[in-house]
């Protein structure tokens, strides 16, 4: 897959494909009927797939103080555009130049005499241009006038209810990572790099790899079972664990980090880029009395955790 950052610089063998629009936060059910359209009208023209967005996601760009809210940061959302088979991402640097264009100069400027689609297809809640000035109507009727096509996806819903980035996340913060991958359609993962920490895990057996949030959504705080991915080094490959989420209130930390507890596993992964994909939530997070005690119950949520990664396994 091609990435490419800026419209004006768009080599000549990408330009004429099919564009989806979007920001695509999580890649989720709704967002790939989207991209599956945009790749069915792209196999009927023989054209390159291609998936615009914006970097950073406009909302981190208006509210910079706000907490981090995105499910995938622009890695994780470029692996998985990768595996739908995306030939081109246009990850577009959304800045004050951008956010003032009206709506007719984004078709324009970045559309008709940058990307040079021949067709795109938008999902039916999409807005662009200066204060959201533009939505599908105005996107139709340009399209016909420049001589692009357009399609327009309907809502996803199922039981009544529509697949949004905003659902998925209130899924999250509720400890329901099952229900938050039923409309991604896929686990919800966590991308980083694992940092050293102050090692205390390996002094009760049970030594954990350390991954910050960084610009990731935070989820219920507690005690997770999750497979982590390794994706470089020696270790490469996949791994169940148990995961805890949390400020680590037993050692008056204040901080939350992500800290995975790898099932039958030595080596050492400092620095290795890993996914930590979240399965299902065991508890909330709480404060021991002592080292004892937080063994005991690491113990007590590894085994929990192993019987449902076994379960799981046995389904796939």
């Amino acid at each position: 897959m091609k990435i490419i950052r800026h419209y004006e610089q768009v080599p000549p063998g990408l330009r004429g494909a099919v564009y989806a629009l979007g920001n695509f936060d999580g890649v989720h059910l709704g967002h790939q009927q989207v991209i599956g359209k945009a790749a069915e009208v792209a196999r009927q023209l023989g054209v390159p797939l291609g998936v615009l967005v914006f970097e950073p996601h406009p909302q981190q760009f208006f509210f910079p103080d706000k907490p981090f809210f995105r499910l995938t940061p622009f890695r994780a959302k470029a692996r998985l555009l990768e595996k739908m088979g995306v030939d081109v991402l246009a990850a577009l640097p959304f800045d004050t130049r951008l956010s003032h264009m009206l709506a007719p100069e984004f078709v324009m400027d970045v559309l008709v005499n940058g990307l040079q689609p021949v067709h795109v297809v938008a999902g039916y809640d999409f807005r662009f241009g200066k204060g959201r000035g533009g939505d599908v109507a105005t996107l139709s009727y340009m399209g016909e006038m420049e001589g692009f096509g357009v399609s327009i996806v309907d809502a996803v819903k199922e039981d009544g209810v529509t697949y949004s980035s905003t659902r998925i996340r209130e899924l999250l913060a509720k400890g329901d990572p099952r229900g938050a991958a039923k409309l991604l359609g896929h686990w919800w993962t966590v991308e980083t790099h694992i940092q050293q920490g102050d090692q205390r895990g390996r002094t009760i057996g049970f030594p954990t790899a350390n991954l910050p949030l960084e610009d990731h959504v935070e989820p219920a705080l507690g005690v997770y079972a999750v497979r982590i991915e390794i994706e470089d080094g020696p270790h490469k490959g996949v791994y169940d664990g148990v995961a805890n989420v949390g400020r680590r209130p037993t050692f008056d930390k204040q901080d939350v980090l992500l800290e995975v507890h790898i099932f039958d596993f030595t080596g050492d992964i400092y620095g290795a880029h890993a996914a930590v994909s979240f399965i299902d939530y065991l508890r909330p997070e709480q404060k021991f009395d002592g080292l004892e005690s937080l063994q005991a119950q690491i113990a007590k949520d590894s085994k929990k955790a192993r019987a449902i990664l076994a379960a799981l396994a046995n389904e796939e």
